[in-house]
């Protein structure tokens, strides 16, 4: 017949093994630890560690007051809008949105010197509108216009 064969379970101690493994620790990580620290100085300068102890201190009270922030329709109508707009965005071309981002500065340069210009007269508005970029400029807004009017008209017959 078999005989049981004795298993003696070693008693363990989870402190003196949390205390081990915080003593290689240090060494084992050295740069995550460091670069912890770092982290933890820079949030610290710029007070960013008191705002968040003081949002953690006000519990309930900082969460009920977001809560009663966020819980009016313009606070919903802004969190939308904002869903909607990055979605708008993220289906923009990039290479798009670069020409469209160049072009702002020029424009408003060229806004703020024809302020302190005399404003062109009918020959001067004709010469303007030769331009084939203007023409181009044109085109594009109009193709914006009349995809506004088509989902605006589309939204409101059906």
């Amino acid at each position: 017949m078999a005989k049981p064969i004795a298993l003696e379970i070693a008693p363990r101690d989870p402190k003196a093994e949390l205390a081990e493994e915080l003593q290689t620790a240090p060494l084992e990580h050295a740069e995550a630890l460091l670069a912890g620290l770092k982290l933890l100085q820079a949030l610290h300068d710029r007070g960013v560690l008191e705002l968040l102890r003081g949002a953690v201190q006000g519990g309930d009270k900082t969460v009920t007051a977001v809560a009663d922030a966020l819980n009016t329709p313009e606070a919903i109508r802004g969190v939308r809008n904002v869903m909607v707009f990055s979605r708008v965005m993220c289906s923009i071309d990039p290479a798009l949105m670069d020409k469209f981002a160049a072009a702002v500065p020029e424009a408003l340069t060229s806004a703020a010197q024809a302020e302190q210009e005399e404003p062109p007269g009918f020959i001067g508005v004709l010469r303007i509108f030769k331009s084939k970029d203007l023409r181009r400029g044109l085109a594009v807004v109009n193709g914006l216009l009349k995809a506004w009017g088509k989902n605006f008209s589309a939204k409101t017959e059906g």
